[in-house]
């Protein structure tokens, strides 16, 4: 009986989950007049009704530029969430976008220097940021040399339809998708046949705490940051570049591809992440509103991790757990008051 039960409830979430992809390809079809005005309501429900994780903007804004007026910080969050409801029905135009319209939408500036590297055989990695919208990146095979093949890592979606439309979405302008797990066999077996890659990292997340193995300083804030990427990068020897990716005005980006290390395999290690960093952290600054800042980036701090793991022979291991951690926070507070 539980065993049908739990088939029912799956075989009514892929039902409500296939509907829900329907809605979403026939608002596609929308004109974005249309998906702005929609865009503009959904921010009054997103940010005024609902308060979407607006606890959570506020004190990642208060805490990344304590030398703001509050007045300004309510400024920059009422543009964050205005342009994270574009960022939503911009994404869902790309299930029927036209090549040509997106080209005209978003533009790729420095790709000269990408197909110069690639047609010197040379696989070229991209750091980026949840900065503007990171998914029209996935139309960058249509600006560069065809003689690259243009890469991305994702995380699956669990639920099995949405991760078949944005398969589709991500993939329809030429990218390949590689599941995260998966990356570095594909890549490496990409290299031994002597394809090169164009690759799209988003290093920006926050890390699980058994892969933290750099603490720096970004946004005022003592950071663990993904090192994944470097180790990736590094052990490809790809040439390294930065997206720094701007909004024009609603609608329109731009992204300007800067070199940062064109010999990543002798790079020091940690090098290339705080080289990406810095960039990503100037592009935040010049521009504060369209950073995904709902991600409640900084929970992990460097006094918790300090008491709970350690590290040896390059691995993070667990010296108490969590639970563990909470009573001894516990009795700490306890004895200070």
């Amino acid at each position: 009986m539980k065993k049908l039960i739990i088939h029912i409830k799956c075989v009514f979430a892929r039902i409500i989950a296939c509907i829900g992809v329907i809605v979403l390809g026939l608002m596609s079809l929308l004109p974005f007049c249309i998906l702005y005005t929609i865009s503009d309501s959904l921010y009054y429900i997103v940010y005024r009704v609902l308060a979407y994780r607006r606890n959570v903007v506020r004190e990642n804004l208060r805490t990344s530029f304590p030398e703001k007026s509050q007045e300004e910080i309510v400024t920059i969050e009422r543009d964050f969430y205005h342009w994270f409801c574009d960022y939503l029905v911009e994404t869902i135009k790309m299930i029927s976008i036209s090549h040509k319209e997106i080209k005209r939408r978003m533009v790729f500036n420095g790709t000269e220097v990408i197909d110069q590297m690639v047609s010197e055989g040379k696989s070229c990695a991209v750091m980026l940021g949840h900065y503007c919208n990171w998914e029209w990146i996935s139309t960058l095979p249509l600006s560069v040399s065809s003689q690259g093949i243009c890469t991305e890592l994702y995380h699956p979606i669990e639920n099995k339809v949405f991760d078949k439309l944005f398969l589709f979405i991500r993939q329809r302008f030429g990218s390949v998708c590689i599941p995260m797990q998966e990356a570095m066999r594909y890549m490496v077996k990409l290299n031994k046949e002597n394809h090169p890659l164009i690759i799209g990292y988003i290093a920006d997340q926050k890390p699980n705490w058994r892969n933290i193995y750099l603490w720096t300083t970004f946004l005022n804030h003592n950071t663990p940051v993904f090192t994944g990427s470097e180790r990736i990068i590094k052990h490809l020897h790809q040439v390294l570049f930065y997206g720094d990716v701007h909004r024009v005005r609603r609608g329109y980006y731009i992204c300007n591809f800067k070199l940062l290390e064109p010999d990543s395999g002798n790079a020091p290690d940690f090098r290339l992440t705080e080289l990406y960093l810095r960039e990503l952290e100037a592009t935040i600054k010049h521009d504060p509103a369209f950073w995904l800042w709902t991600h409640d980036r900084w929970s992990r701090t460097k006094e918790e991790f300090d008491i709970r793991f350690y590290e040896k022979n390059g691995k993070i291991y667990e010296k108490i757990t969590e639970a563990e951690y909470a009573k001894l926070k516990g009795w700490k507070s306890y004895w200070h008051h």
